[in-house]
């Protein structure tokens, strides 16, 4: 069992208090640290967990640290963490500044200790009921809108929500970027609120990508378009959906045994089958830290690493400087 300490004890990090608890199997909560008086009683008193006032002595005790802090403070903890050798939990986005993703990265290397970022949707179920659905979309359309939450507006739209569909859509698409045309605005902070982006791939593959914390409603969906297939993911109502299409002379034994039906194409008469795969209520949170200690235990790379995190950072970043080019053009044209 390994022993795990948690820094910080906001909203997000009682959820994860709560959920170390319940994988009473898989870690032993020795504590938190948190500076904030008011926030370290309420949780002492809410989950019966020890406070540590000491971070140096709670590292040093542990064999893994959790960081569920604002990140803004996400490199300091991080680096202190990684020097003494503990391997590392840590909420996304990674860090504040591409700068000091890379020098994380860089360190988790050196001091080879093993690294998860939190971008929890990766253990949606809606994407977890793809299982084995060989997946290789040319267009993906990304929608993620949040009705305005004041939590989170440290940060722009893109390192608070679209950061999600970023990570998976490169735990995707496995090619590098070529060309990326964004656009946002600030409305409610001093970072944009509002985003859309589209991000070409030397492999031909296009993402369009839209986020909003300024809706009216919540909308979390990813569609994924590829040849002779598409997949629809609900990650708010937890549901997949997969639609594809066979030949009519395809080998009966490749075909679905239900729902198949026959569809008058262009190319003539094919077989289209809907699906909407079983999807099993997990704990999400719960699941990506058991899965880490999975990786720990097994030595090998955990299912979101560094070097994932770091990779969906710097396409974020970029998206960022894309807007911040465009404004800084319209206003400088409308002074001309």
């Amino acid at each position: 069992m390994l022993k795990i300490g948690v820094l910080g004890t906001g909203h997000l990090g009682k959820i994860h208090l709560k959920c170390i608890q319940l994988a009473s199997e898989t870690y032993e909560l020795i504590g938190f640290y948190d500076p904030d008086d008011e926030a370290a009683q309420k949780a002492v008193e809410d989950y019966g967990v020890r406070r540590w006032e000491d971070l140096s002595a709670l590292i040093a005790e542990a064999d893994v640290i959790d960081i569920v802090t604002p990140t803004v403070t996400h490199f300091e903890l991080a680096k202190q963490v990684m020097h003494a050798g503990k391997h590392l939990f840590i909420e996304k986005p990674l860090t504040n500044t591409l700068e000091e993703a890379r020098e994380l990265l860089e360190l988790a290397r050196e001091k080879q200790v093993k690294v998860q970022v939190g971008h929890v949707e990766r253990f949606n179920p809606a994407l977890l009921a793809l299982g084995e659905t060989p997946l290789d979309p040319m267009f993906i359309e990304a929608h993620r809108l949040a009705v305005f939450n004041p939590r989170g507006t440290d940060v722009s739209v893109i390192l608070d929500l679209m950061i999600h569909d970023l990570d998976i859509i490169q735990s995707l698409v496995r090619a590098p970027v070529r060309h990326i045309s964004a656009s946002g605005v600030p409305v409610v902070s001093d970072t944009a609120d509002i985003c859309n982006a589209r991000v070409e791939f030397e492999n031909g593959a296009v993402a369009n990508l839209t986020a909003s914390r300024i809706s009216m409603k919540q909308m979390r969906k990813l569609r994924l378009f590829q040849k002779d297939a598409y997949i629809s993911l609900d990650f708010l109502e937890k549901e997949a959906q997969v639609v594809r299409l066979f030949d009519m002379d395809s080998d009966p034994s490749q075909l679905p045994s239900d729902n198949l039906m026959e569809l008058e194409t262009q190319n003539g008469r094919r077989y289209i089958h809907m699906d909407m795969p079983e999807t099993e209520p997990v704990n999400a949170i719960k699941m990506e830290l058991e899965k880490f200690a999975e990786s720990i235990k097994e030595d090998r790379r955990p299912i979101v690493s560094i070097e994932d995190g770091f990779r969906a950072l710097e396409l974020a970043h970029r998206i960022m400087e894309q807007i911040e080019a465009r404004r800084a053009a319209l206003r400088a044209s409308s002074k001309g």
